[in-house]
């Protein structure tokens, strides 16, 4: 399995940006899905997640109601829709995939195994 994140760049506060998931393998429709970030000297935390049938979603509270996450099983991708973006915001991006977890996991990082390579998103005020 592999993730490959893009999308990211330098935008100013108030702005938005769409970051993209290009997952591979062929059992991407049984994988949740996630996008978490890292900010500089921060430990990773969790933005937002979609279940493999893309009927449930969960989101930070710090980011809810700005980010939408989406996922085409289809062409196995998966986004992440951030509007309003803040400097809080500033951080590398990185998507995640694991087999089915249960709910109560789907925040938590080591759920997850495997993981994109990251995309830096910078948030100017």
């Amino acid at each position: 399995v592999q993730l490959q994140a893009s999308g990211g760049g330098l935008v100013q506060a108030g702005g938005s940006l769409r970051l993209s998931c290009a997952a591979s393998g062929r059992t991407f429709r049984d994988w949740d899905m996630a996008w978490f970030r890292q900010a500089p000297g921060k430990e990773r935390e969790f933005a937002a997640a979609m279940r493999y049938s893309g009927g449930t979603s969960l989101y930070a509270d710090s980011v809810k109601g700005r980010f939408t996450i989406s996922r085409d099983n289809a062409k196995n991708m998966v986004y992440l829709q951030m509007n309003s973006l803040k400097p809080d915001d500033t951080a590398v991006y990185y998507c995640a995939s694991t087999p089915r977890v249960a709910y109560s996991g789907l925040a938590v990082p080591s759920s997850y195994a495997h993981w994109g390579q990251g995309t830096q998103v910078t948030v100017s005020s």
